[in-house]
């Protein structure tokens, strides 16, 4: 029997957030016992802690969604590393950071803790940019069953990538947003086309961003928070003259349509007119632990 336990990420809050199982010791399983356990937690994600290939690292980590293996992703990076911290109980005020193996590569994750206040702050291993494709407005808003695309500053939807690759679409107000639903068979149509398998549709609010990410072919019908989605969200904003040199703070949430809400900050740093680097930081908090059988080999 192989331990496992269960987070919920980017919240504070039990039973909000972004659900996460991370499964221990899985130096011994193989490619398809992950994916097999992967499907059977049926989470948007599952995260494996394998010993690191290098000694001076924390952990070498695989990541599955419940129908393929992906080679980084927000939510399981925060919650894994403030799961393997020691930093999750309340406490003096501390600070470590961590060095996780991922297949996108090393992503070193700092957890601070100021008394129960605990947080994991990752720099996103790949700078985001445009990716190729294309995504027909017209289509994109069959595809979501509303009327109309735009938001404030946002015209259009672009994809970008950053390792994973998503599909952007601006919504003109949060009553839009709640109304967007995949619609077959233009989604598939549009998904296609895109040369994506998720969509990621935003709107800007005063407090920074809200969103909801689609992605029904990839086995999460919705995501309650996409850290990856998130940080590549960063070069949609450069791209619209959105961003300033410096430091620029962004909050965003997610999940809040189904019934989970999440908060994602984001920020962008901006040297000489270029994006240099996007840092990802959220909290999680720990629901259930327990024992799952190692599936036949």
């Amino acid at each position: 029997m192989l331990s496992f336990e269960t987070w919920d990420v980017f919240t504070r809050t039990p039973f909000s957030g972004n659900p996460l199982a991370i499964v221990h010791d899985a130096g011994d399983l193989t490619v398809a016992q992950m994916q097999t356990i992967a499907r059977e937690f049926n989470l948007s994600e599952t995260i494996f802690v394998l010993p690191p290939r290098d000694p001076a690292h924390t952990a070498r980590v695989r990541i599955f969604f419940p129908t393929a293996e992906i080679p980084f992703a927000g939510h399981p990076t925060i919650g894994c590393a403030i799961c393997l911290s020691g930093l999750a109980e309340p406490g003096p005020d501390a600070e470590k950071t961590l060095v996780l193996e991922e297949e996108a590569g090393l992503v070193p994750v700092r957890i601070t803790r100021r008394g129960d206040r605990v947080q994991a702050e990752f720099a996103a291993p790949v700078t985001p940019h445009a990716a190729p494709g294309r995504a027909d407005p017209a289509l994109c808003a069959t595809a979501l069953g509303v009327g109309t695309l735009g938001s404030q500053g946002h015209a259009s939807p672009a994809i970008w990538q950053g390792g994973p690759a998503f599909l952007y679409i601006p919504l003109p107000d949060l009553e839009t947003l709640a109304a967007a639903r995949p619609i077959e068979p233009h989604w598939s149509r549009l998904m296609d086309e895109a040369g994506v398998d998720s969509a990621w549709c935003y709107v800007k609010t005063p407090g920074g961003y809200r969103a909801r990410m689609f992605s029904p072919t990839a086995g999460i019908p919705e995501d309650p928070a996409t850290g990856s989605a998130s940080a590549i969200f960063a070069a949609e904003l450069h791209a619209r003259g959105l961003l300033s040199d410096g430091a620029n703070p962004i909050r965003i949430e997610q999940g809040v349509e189904m019934g989970r809400p999440s908060q994602i900050l984001v920020a962008p740093e901006i040297v000489k007119g270029a994006l240099q680097s996007v840092r990802v930081a959220g909290a999680a908090v720990k629901i259930s632990t327990g024992r799952i059988a190692q599936p036949p080999a």
